[in-house]
């Protein structure tokens, strides 16, 4: 991450809140995390998890996650994802929080 981001991310307190606050999960998500709460980087950090755990990433291309059928399941039914892309597929189940 580039220094001015750091800052950007430190000095917004808001930001942070949207990384670690708890919220209810769907169904979905619930199914494949095995709880009813977490954070979105909770979510991320056992989404990531699993796909090392499992050994879902392309040998040939480490950036692709080959997606099995409970990985699909939470990341729109997606055969291959790019590591880039999957903090999005993620963040797209928790929505954002009435102000």
């Amino acid at each position: 991450m580039l220094p001015g981001k750091v800052k950007a991310v430190v000095d917004n307190p808001k930001k942070i809140s949207n990384l670690i606050d708890l919220v209810n999960l769907p169904s979905t998500l619930r199914e494949f995390m095995g709880q009813s709460r977490t954070s979105r980087l909770g979510c991320f950090k056992h989404v990531w998890s699993y796909i090392k755990k499992h050994n879902l990433q392309d040998p040939k291309n480490k950036n692709i996650v080959n997606c099995d059928e409970k990985l699909k399941s939470i990341l729109l039914g997606k055969e291959k994802v790019d590591l880039a892309e999957l903090p999005m597929l993620i963040k797209l189940h928790f929505p954002k929080q009435p102000k």
